[in-house]
């Protein structure tokens, strides 16, 4: 069992940028592969970023340049770990509600991300 409690999501215009949060706490089992992913209205969720337990990363080509995903792995707890996106140069397509996801299986509850144009 897996708890994620993402924060960070809201409101900002073209251009602007917002810093997503995921803090991920497990039992009986370490956290690995760390990732964000959304759903816009209408649409297919989709990945936006991933980053392994070692720090290698993949990002969707639609967000290459602008965002960046990184994780907190100073705790020596396995089953303890944060994950982040920080989102620069926002476009209204970006809006979204985006979903933490840890070791593939398990989501957060999402947050929201809108853009205005």
């Amino acid at each position: 069992q897996v708890r994620l409690v993402e924060s960070g999501g809201g409101l900002v215009q073209a251009g602007g940028s917002l810093r997503l949060s995921c803090a991920a706490s497990a039992s009986g089992f370490s956290i690995n592969d760390m990732g964000w992913y959304r759903q816009a209205p209408g649409k297919q969720r989709e990945l936006v970023a991933e980053i392994t337990l070692s720090g290698t990363s993949n990002y969707a080509e639609s967000v290459k340049g602008r965002f960046t995903i990184s994780r907190d792995n100073a705790s020596r707890d396995n089953n303890k770990k944060t994950v982040y996106l920080e989102m620069n140069s926002l476009k209204p397509d970006d809006t979204a509600v985006y979903y933490c996801n840890v070791n593939v299986f398990y989501w957060g509850q999402g947050t929201q991300v809108t853009v205005s144009s």
